[in-house]
């Protein structure tokens, strides 16, 4: 599920009235997100500068180029970032970027299958993967730890799962 873009942040509306925006990160170092310009949205902008200005709650306060008014980062609110993946750091074995897990179908240790990776959270106690599809009736949220999810096997395009019984 390799894609040339990635989600790094997400504008969360305006920061006072001059155009300063509130700026979420998904990045492991939140304040690199400004190192990987340009960012660019789904609704076909590009944003070739970001300073950060300071810290709010849950992420920062910024100056991004095309923005110059509290309506017009007010009308960005929830609009996601996407970075070349080119320009972010290569990951270690055991990481992943997000991107390359959603679709992923997720087969047990027996190989009967699951269900496909729609999401992947993280609500404060560690990662989540939104497993949905196959014969589910809803949306399971399976912890993504080494214990429950031994294999993710980018080549093959799959992950391998050992959930607690009862979970599926």
């Amino acid at each position: 599920m390799t894609t040339d873009k990635v989600v790094v942040g997400t504008l969360a509306g305006a920061f006072g009235v001059m155009g300063e925006v509130r700026l979420k990160s998904f990045c492991a170092d939140p304040a690199a997100i400004a190192d990987y310009v340009p960012l660019t949205t789904d609704k076909g902008l590009t944003f070739h500068q970001i300073i950060l200005t300071g810290q709010t709650t849950n992420g920062f306060t910024a100056r991004v180029d095309g923005i110059s008014t509290k309506e017009q980062a007010d009308a960005l609110k929830g609009v996601e970032l996407f970075a070349e993946r080119s320009l972010l750091p290569s990951l270690p074995d055991d990481e992943f970027y997000h991107a390359d897990l959603i679709g992923l179908p997720v087969h047990d240790t027996g190989g009967v299958f699951l269900g496909t990776v729609k999401a992947v959270m993280n609500h404060g106690a560690g990662d989540l993967l939104e497993v949905h599809g196959g014969t589910l009736p809803a949306s399971i949220l399976l912890p993504f730890t080494r214990a429950v999810v031994p294999t993710v096997d980018l080549a093959a395009g799959r992950i391998v799962a050992d959930p607690p019984p009862g979970l599926f």
